[in-house]
């Protein structure tokens, strides 16, 4: 929820209220509704259950499905203690498989009431989304949840990941493993886990930004979205950088540190050339939707989509199934504008050539 404004997730208590007074919407229903709206033809057969109201039953009914409630109401201000009491109603009415919208969070959540008992299926929904149980996309849910009913997606492992605080606060980005859930997993479906950096790649990342900075030029806006690729640019520039955050610099000053929606939309109001820097998540290949909701539809539009650039070693591009980039903006009419085939700068005059899906 807290994403376009700058917020790193919701799950601590508060955020949720912060991420509101910011600006911020409720994204899980609206990303379920999709969801569901995309399997609504296709359910012959198909019984659905729901957790009553806002965990559920509200995004069924949008969806135009007939669901039947399951599980104690719950007030307007939902809880982690409601998503595992939810999940166990759940598990405990017959389900065969479980659709959850959220994040790393909720997929805890999930996990340590459900293990690797009822399959679970991740509509991606949250900030960072480190944990293999989520789908590419709400459309993905939707083909990859009817495979599953019908027999033809297997079910395997998942590892459910989250944030390493400790990692995060000595600089580095990294996940910690928390647990397993099953469920079914296609790879042109399934977001994957995310796959660190492999080591050795600091000369890689040196020539990456060298390059950066060497084509960039004077005048222009920079925004640098969030990770170490792009912590290495902001080095080569001589700016400070916020590991997990999005900062806007232009002529070596920061206008704009750990920005949200807003300031970077005010930034670029100022006029002058732009470029949007962004670096895919490795074993996943997201450039846009996942970590970086403040890099959003309007900026993307405000600043024109010939101003996104990506980077990445040539090690992490490997770690990508079919070396595919992967956008999930939220917004179906952008998202199919970038689709096709985009540069990837890998190095000083070197480049890739991807596929965006």
């Amino acid at each position: 929820m807290g994403g376009r404004v700058g917020l790193k997730g919701t799950d601590a208590p508060g955020a949720a209220a912060r991420a509101a007074a910011l600006g911020a919407r409720p994204e899980a229903a609206l990303r379920m509704t999709l969801c569901l709206s995309a399997m609504a033809t296709r359910l012959a057969g198909v019984r659905m259950l729901a957790a009553p109201g806002a965990m559920g039953m509200d995004a069924a009914r949008a969806a135009g499905l007939d669901a039947r409630p399951i599980g104690a109401p719950h007030g307007a201000s939902t809880t982690a203690a409601d998503t595992r009491a939810a999940a166990a109603a759940l598990r405990d009415a017959g389900c065969t498989l479980l659709l959850f919208a959220g994040g790393d969070g909720t997929a805890r959540d999930l996990c340590a009431v459900l293990g690797e008992g009822l399959p679970v299926l991740g509509v991606p929904a949250g900030v960072k989304m480190h944990s293999a149980a989520f789908a590419a996309s709400p459309r993905a849910a939707a083909d990859l949840a009817l495979m599953a009913l019908q027999g033809r997606a297997s079910a395997r492992a998942l590892e459910i990941m989250d944030l390493d605080e400790e990692a995060y606060a000595a600089g580095t980005v990294a996940a910690r493993l928390h647990g397993y859930v099953r469920g079914p997993f296609a790879a042109a479906l399934a977001q994957g886990p995310k796959v660190r950096g492999a080591a050795g790649e600091a000369a890689a990342l040196a020539g990456i930004a060298a390059a950066v900075a060497a084509e960039m030029g004077s005048g222009r806006t920079l925004v640098l979205g969030p990770g170490t690729t792009l912590r290495a640019v902001a080095a080569a520039l001589g700016v400070p950088k916020t590991l997990l955050g999005v900062d806007v610099v232009r002529d070596g000053r920061v206008l704009a540190a750990d920005a949200s929606e807003r300031d970077i939309l005010a930034a670029l109001g100022e006029g002058g050339p732009a470029a949007i820097l962004v670096t895919p998540i490795g074993g996943q290949g997201h450039i846009l939707g996942r970590g970086n909701q403040p890099l959003s539809p309007a900026v993307l539009r405000r600043a024109g989509l010939d101003s996104l650039v990506v980077v990445a070693t040539t090690a992490k591009l490997a770690t990508l199934h079919d070396q595919t980039l992967r956008v999930d903006s939220g917004d179906p009419a952008l998202d199919a504008a970038l689709a096709g085939w985009r540069r990837v700068l890998t190095g000083p005059g070197t480049a890739a050539v991807c596929r965006v899906a």
